[in-house]
């Protein structure tokens, strides 16, 4: 798999900044890919060391507009840890 189609694109939230405080990153990755497939993508789209990766599966969740109904999509995000000395600057990337 590409490194482009692993790693989608970052989660820019309030808790995904306060996470960058500690060096660690969020990223919005595709549902088949593992921890080690995303650990070299992120080290190879952003020449930085990766220390640990964990990820989060999210489910669809059912919403409802009036008398519409749907889901919103399911997501799978992967919270990569840097070493020290290490950064990524997801405003520019």
């Amino acid at each position: 798999m590409d490194k482009y189609q692993i790693v989608k694109r970052p989660i820019v939230t309030e808790k995904s900044t306060k996470l960058s405080e500690k060096n660690k990153y969020t990223f919005e990755v595709d549902k088949n890919a593992n921890k080690i497939e995303i650990k070299n993508a992120v080290e190879e789209l952003f020449s930085v060391k990766v220390v640990s990766v964990n990820v989060i599966n999210e489910v669809a969740k059912a919403k409802r507009v009036g008398v519409h109904s749907g889901f919103k999509p399911a997501v799978t995000k992967a919270i990569v840890t840097l070493a020290e000395g290490s950064k990524i600057d997801v405003y520019k990337a």
